[in-house]
Order: C-alpha cells, then sequence, then structure tokens
C-alpha cells in the first residue's frame, strides 16, 4: 500500500512537471513563431533611440565675406516617459521650471504621453543643463543641436531676418532662401544600455545634407555708416520711422538699406511687426518734391524746354483748377533750371502743363514707378499711378510735385540712378551668390538692365541741374567735402483719415548720388513724422551728407588696396 501511494505521487508530480514543461515549450513556441516580431519591436525601442540629425544651417555672408549668421552648439533636453519612476516625474515637474523657466502642465502633459523619446526643452544655454544634470534623474538626456546666432546683432536686421527654433526661416533673407540655407536632416539609430543612457554606438546612419551658403551684395561697413547716419537722425528729430537706401546705380547691387525701428536679431520672440517690417521695400508713401526729378527728365527727354527757358511762378500762387498751389516761398521768374533748383511747385506744374498727362504718367512709368522693380527680398510692393484717365482737373498739379502718387523708398534709389548712370533702370538686389560648403557656385546673380529710360544727354543735363540744387538750392545741407554731389530735397504732406493733407505730419526724404561726375553710390533716405523741423533739407540732407562723404572714402580706398593688390600679383 505505501509502495502503490509513493508511485502515484511520483506519477503525479512527474505529469505535473512534463504538462509544466509542455506548456513551457508550447509559450516559446508561441512567442517565437506567433509573438516575436510584437516583443522585438518592444525590446527595440527600449535600447534604440531613433534622432534626427539637424542639419548645419547655411552661413549669410557680406560682400566681402564677412559672416553674419553663426551656428553655436546648444544642448536640447529630452525624457523618456516609459522608463521613469512617478516619484522622478513629480521632481522633474517641480524642479524644471525654475531652472528652464517653463509650465508645470506642459511638463506634466509631455511626461504623461506613452513614448521612449519626448522633448523637454530646445537649445538651452550650458548653464541650464549644468543644473539639469545635477538633478541625477534616470531618463532625462541631452542631444547637441545648433542654435543661430547672428554676431552684428541690429546690423542689417530687417534684411538677414531670422530663423526659428527648428532653424526654419521665419524674416528676411532667413525666409525669402530658407531652401537653400537650411539643407535636409538626416537620422540615426542609436544604441542604449539596461538603465536607457544613449551609447555613443550607432546601428543606422544617414547622414544630413548641410545647408548652402548666401553671399549678399550689402557691405557690413557701408551698412554700418548708414545705419549709424540714420540713427542719429531717427532720435534726433523723434520720428516715427526711417529708412535708408544705398545702392550702386550701375549695378544695381544693394550696398546697404536700413530703417527705424529695428531689433536685436538674438532677442526675436517679443518684436512687433513694425520693427521686423522692410520699410524700404514695403511702406508707400506720397514723395513730395523728390518726385520733381520725374517731371525734370520728361521736359527735357521731350525737348520742350531747355535750361534757361523761364517760367513765371506767379510769386507763390497758382490756381489748377479748383485748387490753389503754393510754393514753400514765394517766387517770380526762374529759370528750368532755377525752377528745379528751388523747388517750385508752381514752376514744375506748368513745365507738365506743356508735357500733357499723358507724357507726365508716361516718365513716372519709365523711371519704374507703379511696378514691382523684383528685388531679391520678400515683402516688396508695387505702388501706386493712377492712370491719366482717372486723373482729376486738379492731378496735373499734384502728381508732378509727387502728390497723388504712392512709392517707395526703393523705387526713389532706383529712380535717381536712372540719372547717375546714364539713362538706365537696373534691377536692384542683394544676393551675389549661393554656394555650397565646398564653395562651388551654385547660382549667382548678375546685373539686369529693365530698361532704358532716358538719353545719355538728358542724364548728363539732369545731373548738372541737381548738382545746382545741392550747391545753390534747397539741398545745400547735403554739400559733401571733398567732391560734388548732386541730389533733390523733398518735403511731403501726409493725409489725413479724412483724406486731407496734414499741417503737422510730414516725410522728410532726399535722394542724390556722389560724386556727381562719376557716381559711385546713389542714396535715398526719408524720415517719416519727423519734428520740430521737418523739411527734406534739414532733417534728410545732412544724412546724405555724411553717408556719401564716409562711403566715397571707403569705396576709393576698397578700390585702391584692390589695384595695388592686382599690380603686386602682375609683378610677380
Amino acid at each position: 500500500m505505501y509502495i502503490s501511494n509513493y508511485r502515484r505521487k511520483a506519477e503525479a508530480v512527474f505529469l505535473f512537471f512534463l504538462a509544466f514543461l509542455i506548456f513551457c515549450i508550447a509559450r516559446l513556441l508561441y512567442i517565437q513563431f506567433f509573438n516575436s516580431t510584437y516583443l522585438s519591436g518592444i525590446a527595440r525601442k527600449q535600447h534604440n533611440l531613433f534622432v534626427e540629425l539637424e542639419p548645419v544651417r547655411g552661413v549669410i555672408y557680406d560682400c566681402n565675406l564677412k559672416p553674419q549668421t553663426l551656428n553655436l552648439p546648444a544642448p536640447s533636453l529630452y525624457a523618456s516617459p516609459n522608463t521613469i519612476k512617478d516619484s522622478d516625474k513629480e521632481r522633474i515637474i517641480a524642479a524644471l521650471p525654475g531652472i528652464l523657466n517653463m509650465d508645470q502642465d506642459y511638463l506634466r502633459g509631455r511626461l504623461a504621453r506613452k513614448k521612449y523619446f519626448v522633448w523637454l526643452a530646445r537649445k538651452i544655454t550650458p548653464q541650464e543643463e549644468a543644473a539639469v544634470k545635477k538633478l541625477n534623474i534616470k531618463g532625462l538626456g541631452f542631444l547637441r543641436e545648433t542654435k543661430r546666432s547672428y554676431p552684428n546683432t541690429y546690423l542689417a536686421s530687417q534684411i538677414i531676418g531670422f530663423a526659428g527654433l527648428d532653424n526654419t526661416g521665419l524674416e528676411g533673407i532667413e525666409l525669402y532662401l530658407d531652401k537653400y540655407l537650411k539643407g535636409a536632416p538626416g537620422w540615426a539609430i542609436f544604441l542604449r544600455d539596461a538603465r536607457q543612457k544613449k551609447l555613443d554606438i550607432w546601428e543606422k546612419m544617414v547622414l544630413p545634407r548641410d545647408g548652402n551658403d548666401i553671399v549678399l551684395t550689402i557691405d557690413q561697413v557701408i551698412q554700418y555708416i548708414a545705419e549709424r547716419e540714420l540713427d542719429k537722425a531717427f532720435k534726433t528729430y523723434h520720428a516715427k520711422g526711417a529708412s535708408i537706401v544705398v545702392m550702386d546705380p550701375h549695378t544695381g547691387k544693394i550696398l546697404a538699406l536700413a530703417n527705424r525701428p529695428t531689433y536685436d536679431l538674438n532677442e526675436h520672440s517679443n518684436v512687433s511687426k513694425d520693427q521686423t517690417r522692410d520699410r524700404a521695400i514695403c511702406d508707400l508713401f506720397e514723395p513730395g518734391s523728390v518726385f520733381k526729378i520725374v517731371t525734370a527728365s520728361a521736359a527735357l527727354e521731350e525737348k520742350r524746354v531747355g535750361e534757361e527757358d523761364k517760367f513765371f511762378c506767379e510769386n507763390g500762387s497758382y490756381r489748377v483748377a479748383n485748387h490753389t498751389l503754393h510754393d514753400h516761398k514765394p517766387h517770380g521768374w526762374l529759370t528750368f533750371r532755377e525752377v528745379i533748383e528751388e523747388s517750385s511747385n508752381i514752376g514744375t506744374t506748368k513745365v507738365a502743363q506743356l508735357l500733357g498727362p499723358n507724357t507726365v504718367y508716361k516718365y513716372v512709368r519709365l523711371f519704374g514707378f507703379g511696378s514691382k522693380l523684383g528685388i531679391d527680398l520678400p515683402g516688396e510692393i508695387s505702388g501706386m499711378i493712377k492712370e491719366p484717365r482717372f486723373w482729376s482737373k486738379t492731378s496735373i498739379g499734384a502728381v508732378p510735385i509727387g502728390q497723388e502718387v504712392g512709392v517707395t523708398a526703393l523705387q526713389l534709389v532706383s529712380a535717381i540712378s536712372v540719372i547717375a548712370n546714364g539713362g538706365q533702370l537696373m534691377r536692384p538686389f542683394v544676393i551675389e551668390e549661393i554656394r555650397d560648403k565646398q564653395g562651388k557656385v551654385i547660382k549667382r546673380t548678375s546685373p539686369v538692365l529693365i530698361r532704358k529710360v532716358i538719353s545719355l544727354e538728358t542724364a548728363s543735363r539732369m545731373t548738372k541741374i541737381l548738382t545746382g540744387a545741392v550747391e545753390e538750392g534747397t539741398g545745400r545741407m547735403a554739400q559733401v567735402p571733398g567732391f560734388t554731389a548732386a541730389g533733390k530735397t523733398g518735403t511731403a504732406q501726409k493725409l489725413e483719415p479724412n483724406g486731407a493733407y496734414s499741417h503737422n505730419k510730414f516725410v522728410a526724404s532726399f535722394i542724390g548720388f556722389a560724386p556727381a561726375e562719376d557716381p559711385l553710390v546713389a542714396i535715398v533716405v526719408s524720415v517719416d513724422e519727423p519734428h520740430p523741423y521737418y523739411f527734406g533739407g534739414v532733417v534728410a540732407a545732412p544724412v546724405f551728407k555724411n553717408v556719401a562723404a564716409d562711403v566715397v572714402r571707403y569705396l576709393k580706398t576698397k578700390q585702391s588696396l584692390a589695384e595695388d593688390l592686382n599690380a603686386n600679383r602682375r609683378a610677380r
């Protein structure tokens, strides 16, 4: 009996272990053949870390290859919520807001996600990284990315623009050429140890393609000079806004472009649209007397007047239809040359009446007003000019003196360049070249002639008249010591909301080029609502003078150095 019971017990134990063994084998077979894909996927997620590899964003250079942008290394903080204990999550939620200035609800939401990788903070400072590391919390880690930096802070801010946190362009050239600058991301699968720490071992990798570099026509030195002088006028005259454009009149290259107000490119998170707006190409305003260069050029080109032809300026009061036109001071008889030098509204209107509306309109359009010039920057507008069939009876006394027409600073500098370069309207541009990381040129911009506007003879005669406007007329404060300059002043009344012209809001402007006999630069200065002084000859002309003086000296020195260098190379 005892032996029989022992045998039954032994058989029972054997059968139990046999059944358990069969169950284990069946379970292993099920895992191996039916559930292996799912479980190996979990293992891969636990031990493999998929990371997108950020490309290095292209650098923006000035024309002398001085970098205007930099890519600095920056740590980014990530978490692996599936591996972090609940107690550690609470520590993170309590500690990180004080270190990284983050919202607790945001952190709680990120850590509640059932993932092995989530970003917590991108591109933090080294000091913040050190503070987070001191917490010594399992499941937190750092990846190295790059952060866009702008070494010249405010300089050329509206041209360069800025890139966001993910290195995508948001303003200016950064936005306009983002497809060239950004490059293409790569990826890698890194191995992790049992504690979920990233090992410097990758299983698979596709390298990123770095972005291309951009070379601008902007010269950093000229840009600094232009911004320095514009900033002085902006602050001195308590202006609402201001713009300056410096251009090579022969090629259309923009050597400097600046606006006020402006902003620091490294601190762009809270800037307003008023600060980021490129006023020089997207702000519309009535130009006032600077627009008289169009009427004067048309009269000479059409051979309707000569420089010494005389016009009676009605002693400062002249009726056109139901509107009385005034000069800033009374004039009697003036020659055509003196009409422009003294900026007589009445004399200019009488010249326009000789030409007729259709001819005036024709030359307004020829000089580039009323259409986009095609600059390679975002936001350019076309301006505004009505066709003669929509003119009122008083328009012939308004359009020729810069009223009832809307222009941009870019259009004005292009128009004065027509006279400076012998009669050609050139397309303005700021992008010289696009290069890859090996220095190979992918795209190069060449000067483009839009059209011939006036003859070389007319341009030469207008140059003499505009030189007289600086030396003898309203532009005396634009005289540059050491060489001659040509230009025209403008003081335009702004429109009130009710459509009437304001008596206390003006746009002061000056357009000109230097040296007059062999122009190196064309410059436009526009100051919006300056006070207490508001005349273009007082507010804007001195800015032109100071910029032209320094820029011409700089360019001549640069040319001289280049010639000496070439001579030395030939001698070798």
